[in-house]
């Protein structure tokens, strides 16, 4: 099997954007303090108990930056993506620091999506599903700016344990680099920024893993759901996946959570936009009582996903449709004996 990609062994890039990240993320946590970009509990929707440095995502933003100036090949395209990410760090920091309104936080993201759009032209022109091409046209730019303006809202609600979001997105990047391998599509700008993604959570999961001393805020939630997104989108432009059931399997627990979330609350008659405590993870904390053995168990559900991924990618469409399926129905049954959609308890937070 060849395992050089640019010239460059990819345990190597691996390795390389791990120690930057290992590196770097202590460094940031100090910044994150110094300046007041911190976390503090309320005692109603957060977790924790004691003040933690945010901004931590800003580590591995850098990491992932001098992956790619040592390891990636310098394109447009990415150039394009690259001044996106840096739009949603800036949005990112100053909401870390100062919590921004989710409007002016939703400006930010639809700019960062217009530039890797229109810019980098990092768009669903066309879908392969179900052996069928189907040609988008002109709606592939809003309908490509809603899907990374999506994903990157549903990484960011993920965001709610201790080491969550970060070891959920390593799991992707990893599932998408085998699918990549499996395919032969050794020269993609997708598998490069997956390799480098994977060394730069992996080293910031060493302080962010429970117990976290630092959190990724949404400097890292929303850079982390815009380079999710965007690998999804380079993967159809260069056939990484073989159809739009691949990314939407990868990504189907944050997906459902927010939509889930955003139902929950228009029942109440709140803001979508409002916080809460009923997400997916924070149910299956109501029943383990710790963040580790949660944070453990949504990594297990996002690898069984991620498993159907390969499998669909390996051809066996009958099989990964049918575990998908049990899947299905075991979230279905979840839904319906938590408060997850419906309040159960007669309470209403405030």
């Amino acid at each position: 099997m060849n395992l050089f990609i640019n010239g460059y062994n990819i345990f190597l890039i691996v390795l390389v954007s791990f120690l930057f990240s290992t590196i770097l993320t202590p460094i940031v946590r100090k910044l994150a303090i110094r300046i007041g970009a911190v976390d503090k509990p309320d005692g109603k929707r957060k977790i924790h108990n004691k003040v933690i440095p945010s901004m931590g995502g800003l580590a591995f933003y850098i990491s992932f930056l001098l992956g790619y100036l040592i390891f990636g090949i310098k394109t447009a395209q990415m150039t394009s993506i690259l001044i996106g990410s840096f739009i949603l760090i800036i949005f990112g920091i100053v909401d870390d620091i100062k919590a921004l309104t989710p409007k002016t936080k939703l400006i930010g993201q639809i700019a960062a999506a217009c530039v890797a759009v229109f810019f980098g032209h990092t768009t669903f022109e066309s879908v392969q599903l179900f052996g069928h091409v189907f040609q988008i046209g002109w709606l592939s730019y809003p309908i490509s700016i809603l899907f990374i303006v999506a994903i990157i809202n549903a990484i960011n609600l993920s965001d709610g344990l201790d080491g969550l979001a970060a070891g959920a997105s390593t799991i992707y990047f990893i599932t998408i680099a085998v699918i990549s391998f499996i395919m032969s599509q050794l020269g993609g700008l997708d598998l490069i920024i997956c390799l480098i993604m994977i060394g730069s959570c992996l080293g910031f999961l060493v302080y962010n893993f429970p117990p976290a001393n630092v959190f990724m805020g949404d400097t890292g939630s929303m850079f982390l759901g815009y380079i999710i997104s965007v690998v999804g989108l380079l993967g159809f432009k260069t056939e990484t996946f073989t159809s739009l059931i691949i990314p939407m399997l990868l990504l189907f627990v944050p997906i459902l959570d927010t939509i889930l979330a955003m139902l929950r609350r228009m029942l109440k008659g709140k803001s979508i936009s409002s916080a809460d405590k009923e997400h997916l993870h924070h149910q299956l904390l109501k029943t383990t009582h710790s963040q580790k053995t949660t944070v453990l168990i949504m990594y297990a559900i996002n690898s069984l996903f991620a498993v159907v991924s390969v499998l669909y990618s390996l051809g066996k469409q009958k099989s990964s449709i049918l575990v998908y399926g049990i899947l299905l129905i075991l979230f279905v049954i979840l839904i319906f004996k938590t408060n997850i959609l419906f309040d159960r308890s007669g309470k209403d937070e405030d």
